[in-house]
């Protein structure tokens, strides 16, 4: 019995609600059924909707309700609890919010889409497009396999963002949503536990802290760090709760004090305890290597006044109160985080010698402190207070749609999307004062990409605080950064490997791909025809085997098949072992099988390069190969074929890791090119030694792109350090007897990373 009387539902709704009460309760009545779910009640959501919804927009939610109860009648949650009874705790959550009455109809009828095989048509015929908008977006996500199925959660994931950067309530029910699911996970059994929580804490904690929900996010972490490390919680839980009652004098002697300070002053203040979160202790504790004792500043004090002003003035009265610790001043009034979050924060030392953190803001700074993005609909009939918020919002939700735009596919997406996902932000400069915030470690090309696309592109150099930099130096809080383009210049390979933001890995990743397409095709369409010939297939494949093959790859060309290959995406032998079972008519599950049978016959045959390939082949820093040393590639992900010495230790560390992305190379017959390698010269401390050193490399026809050194002036020894440009191993053998004759040189050898 619900406690709102059900509207008649179509027949097509009737019949799915039988088949449901069938299923839930086979041995007991519809009226059983019935009367479990009269349990849930929207006494208490109505009443926290009529406080701010029109009449109008009350009746529409109620109708979700009916729909809603409807559908699950019969459901039953792992409590035992009507499944209505969760539709009702999201909204309930959501109107917290006071968000508005289509996402709190979206809040009830989350899950009939995925639960009941309630179509979209049905839902914008009863309840609007908006409504079903929303719905759908929420959709699929539930039934996730973490850890088995990462293919199925990237695209669940990537559709879900995707309609959030169209809407952002959609993440905001669902943040709704995996909150009551944290409440009341434990009815799960453990290993599902586990794989939810730290499903929650990888993408929905980074995902309410991005929109400045603290609340949630600190609930969230708690909750999952709770189900995560269980024993560890309570232990601390518990520490937590003997170490309140013996701090509590304290406390209370720090709060009339402060109280009593700013009162004296002339401040209308509001004064809060505020104690750490057990996760925020743990992960400090973790961080900083210290036992809970070690840990003093459990405890903090928030401080709300009545004007931005006198935030400042607060701050100045406490610094007179209690004696500032250095280096532990953050103003972010001035500077807001990236998710719109403001405050001074400021660390004294109180009575006793005990740390205390205190946070000053005003009240419209608290309420996007705890709402975040939240507060748009919260207090929306006030001024336009939250624009800049609204803006920060608005174009991380735009990066989103960006990335989508220039990713190849769900796992990359999301890959990305997590990279910026990172809470801790460092805040640098343009020439022209603006501020940019980045994810912590980003370096100057990131920099680049995220003023635009084609600034990242053609950057050539950077001026960090008006001094040359490398465009991968790390940036840090207060730089003034300055790109230095060029319209010829092009990314590199290279680059992926010291980016940080999601914006500027998919943009170098798209660069890859279509730019340098005809060379990823080329040296695809070579290793699969190495591959089919070691398997003893004619690489000429007839047309209905072609169309077979793209079919079931889900690749538009060969030369999209070819080009995957070629960047890495698909490896060239379990595309032709997929092409000898499709020859062979054997069933995918009889290969899959017998990945290694007997018509792996021989050795595949090695990969030719000459050095001239471009972007689609590179030789490896780390080791530098040249002509006569023997070689190994590595198929990376969207970086094509990376070539190493034979003899290569971070090759050989790799190896271990992804044996099956590993190929025999050889170097061509011809090469007409010369080659970077790296030497060493151990020389004695005396002048003119370089340029004696120098112009036998250049005697011996070699040249110099690189130098460095390695020692201090009065020593007796110094390191010098080349890098030059070779033939081949016989050119740089010469090289090293001709420089090994000059004297005072002691040593000199060829380096490797």
């Amino acid at each position: 019995m619900s406690i709102l009387p059900a509207d008649s539902p179509s027949p097509a709704a009737a019949k799915r609600a039988a088949g449901k009460r069938t299923a839930a309760n086979p041995a007991g009545s519809p009226a059983e059924a019935a009367s479990a779910a009269g349990v849930a009640s929207i006494t208490e959501l109505s009443t926290k909707l009529s406080a701010y919804l029109s009449p109008s927009d009350l009746k529409k939610v109620k109708e979700a309700y009916r729909f809603s109860d409807e559908m699950h009648l019969g459901q039953m949650r792992k409590s035992g609890e009507p499944y209505i009874s969760h539709p009702i705790a999201v909204a309930e959550i959501c109107a917290d919010w006071k968000l508005d009455a289509q996402a709190i109809m979206a809040a009830l009828l989350h899950d009939v889409m995925e639960d009941q095989d309630v179509k979209k048509e049905e839902l914008i015929e009863r309840f609007g497009a908006q409504v079903a908008s929303l719905v759908d977006g929420l959709s699929k996500l539930d039934k996730l396999e973490f850890q088995s199925q990462i293919e199925i959660q990237a695209e669940n994931f990537r559709k879900m963002l995707l309609a959030m950067a169209r809407d952002v309530r959609v993440i905001l029910v669902k943040l709704a949503d995996r909150l009551h699911n944290m409440r009341t996970l434990g009815f799960m059994a453990p290993e599902k536990k586990r794989r939810i929580a730290r499903e929650t804490m990888e993408v929905y904690v980074p995902i309410a802290h991005r929109l400045g929900l603290n609340n949630i996010y600190r609930e969230l972490q708690d909750l999952s760090f709770a189900h995560l490390h269980p024993l560890r919680y309570r232990t601390l839980s518990k520490a937590v709760k003997s170490a309140r009652g013996n701090r509590r004098e304290v406390v209370s002697k720090i709060l009339e004090s402060v109280k009593s300070t700013l009162a004296a002053a002339g401040l209308e203040v509001q004064v809060y305890g505020r104690e750490k979160t057990l996760y925020g202790i743990y992960r400090k504790m973790r961080s900083k290597h210290l036992s809970f004792s070690q840990v003093l500043d459990v405890y903090g004090f928030r401080i709300v006044v009545d004007s931005f002003a006198n935030c400042y003035v607060a701050l100045g009265t406490l610094h007179a109160l209690y004696k500032p610790m250095p280096g532990k001043f953050k103003d972010y009034i001035a500077i807001p985080k990236l998710n719109g979050y403001q405050s001074l924060h400021t660390t004294l030392i109180g009575p006793y010698g005990t740390p205390v953190e205190f946070q000053i803001r005003t009240q419209e700074m608290h309420r996007v402190a705890e709402s975040g993005v939240a507060a748009h609909w919260l207090y929306k009939s006030e001024e336009d207070s939250l624009t800049d918020l609204q803006q920060r919002t608005h174009a991380w939700l735009q990066s989103l749609l960006d990335i989508q735009k220039q990713t190849g596919d769900s796992a990359e997406f999301l890959e990305h999307v997590k990279v910026d996902l990172f809470p801790d932000s460092v805040y640098v400069f343009t020439p022209k004062s603006r501020i940019i915030a980045l994810p912590r470690g980003a370096t100057a090309l990131d920099f680049a990409y995220t003023i635009h696309t084609d600034v990242g592109d053609q950057a050539i150099a950077v001026k960090i605080n008006h001094e040359q930099a490398p465009l991968r130096s790390e940036l840090r809080n207060g730089d003034i950064v300055e790109i230095i383009t060029s319209p010829t210049s092009r990314p590199s390979p290279n680059w992926l490997t010291f980016v940080r933001t999601g914006k500027a890995r998919s943009a170098i990743r798209h660069y890859l791909r279509t730019i340098n397409l005809a060379e990823s095709t080329e040296l695809g369409r070579r290793l699969l025809n190495q591959a089919l010939i070691t398997l003893k297939l004619d690489p000429e494949l007839p047309p209905q085997l072609v169309d077979r093959i793209l079919n079931e790859s889900s690749a538009k060309s060969m030369d999209e098949l070819y080009a995957d290959i070629g960047v890495g995406k698909r490896m060239a032998a379990l595309v032709a072992r997929h092409i000898l079972g499709l020859v062979e008519n054997e069933t995918s599950a009889a290969v899959a099988q017998n990945p290694q049978g007997d018509a792996i016959q021989s050795k595949p045959a090695p990969v030719v390069i000459y050095g001239t390939e471009g972007v689609s082949v590179q030789l490896a820093q780390c080791c530098m190969p040249i002509p006569g040393d023997g070689l190994q590639g590595q198929l990376r992900r969207d970086q094509g074929l990376v070539v190493h010495a034979l003899d290569c230790y971070q090759a050989k560390r790799n190896r271990a890791k992804e044996p099956d992305r590993w190929i025999d190379v050889v170097w061509g017959e011809e090469l007409n090119r010369r080659f970077d390698c790296r030497i060493m010269v151990l020389v004695k401390n005396e002048r003119g030694m370089l340029a004696r050193i120098a112009a036998e490399i250049g005697e011996s026809d070699a040249n110099i792109t690189y130098v460095a050194m390695d020692g201090e002036k009065d020593q007796l020894m110094m390191q010098l350090k080349f890098t030059i440009q070779v033939e081949d191993r016989v050119h740089l053998a010469r090289l090293l007897r001709n420089v090994r004759r000059i004297p005072n040189v002691a040593r000199i050898m060829r380096e490797r990373g």
